[in-house]
């Protein structure tokens, strides 16, 4: 891979559930301008990898870097402003009182400053967002009330309001209905065409030649990745949904971090 090209590096990263490892020494590059799938059976760690890249859990060992511009290269508040993560659609409490418009407006409060005051111009953003995503008539509609693909593009268009470099998704197409997904495939391969850095963890093997750039083989360990056209072959299929590796036990526990005591991962510009 072309290392200028290069968005995120993960490297040597094991991630452990007790004494069990759930992610183990994967090394792996995801590249500008591209839509990359994670694939891998259930329990093979594909959200553990997200958690564990955007700083949400302690890895055993390893690191991730994100090379992005920022004023101040060396700081994570500053490069974590050019990273939006879409969390799975089951793991979101949607019972809080917010409207589709209060939920797009909080993607605007990491560019409002400390008392997230908002201004006309993170407004209008949200709105355009809003109508990117076709929803535009649900605005004042509270979230709780909306189909689970709405909900869906609520929160990718919350993303979109970020303005990031990399957008990192957590199974966004789980559950949807057909034109929802269009939306929603249509969107980030326009945003690859303004060679931003797309993740998503997918399920369907079916549509991954369709929908995606490159894909990411994993089954607790990187299996295989690179380019769809060369790397989704049925040998990589096979040896990652009948693969189990055998991995050591690591006699020690992952533990979920806070923001105060977090050792944030490597962050260059």
């Amino acid at each position: 891979m072309n290392q200028s090209k290069v968005a995120i590096d993960v490297t040597d990263l094991t991630v452990a559930y007790g004494a069990e490892p759930v992610l183990w020494n994967v090394n792996v590059q995801f590249e500008r301008g591209k839509v990359t799938s994670i694939i891998g059976p259930n329990g093979a760690g594909k959200s553990t990898l997200l958690k564990s890249m955007l700083n949400f859990l302690e890895p055993l060992s390893g690191t991730v870097t994100f090379h992005v511009n920022s004023p101040n290269k060396n700081s994570y508040k500053h490069i974590k402003k050019q990273i939006a993560y879409v969390p799975q659609n089951r793991t979101v409490d949607w019972d809080f009182p917010a409207t589709v418009f209060d939920i797009v407006m909080m993607g605007r409060y990491g560019k409002a400053g400390l008392l997230h005051r908002t201004t006309k111009k993170d407004r209008q953003i949200a709105q355009t967002m809003l109508e990117k995503v076709g929803m535009t008539d649900f605005s004042d509609r509270q979230i709780s009330e909306l189909s689970g693909g709405q909900k869906q593009r609520v929160f990718l268009a919350r993303a979109l309001a970020e303005e990031p470099e990399i957008y990192i998704l957590d199974e966004p197409l789980a559950g949807v209905d057909v034109t929802t997904e269009k939306i929603i495939m249509k969107i980030l391969k326009e945003l690859a065409a303004q060679n931003k850095t797309l993740l998503v963890v997918h399920h369907d093997l079916q549509t991954v030649a369709e929908y995606f750039d490159h894909v990411v083989f994993l089954n607790k360990e990187v299996i295989a990745y690179g380019p769809v056209a060369t790397t989704f072959t049925d040998e990589n299929i096979a040896n990652t949904y009948q693969k189990l590796p055998d991995l050591p036990n690591q006699g020690t526990s992952r533990k979920e971090v806070s923001s105060n005591d977090r050792k944030h991962p490597s962050f260059t510009g």
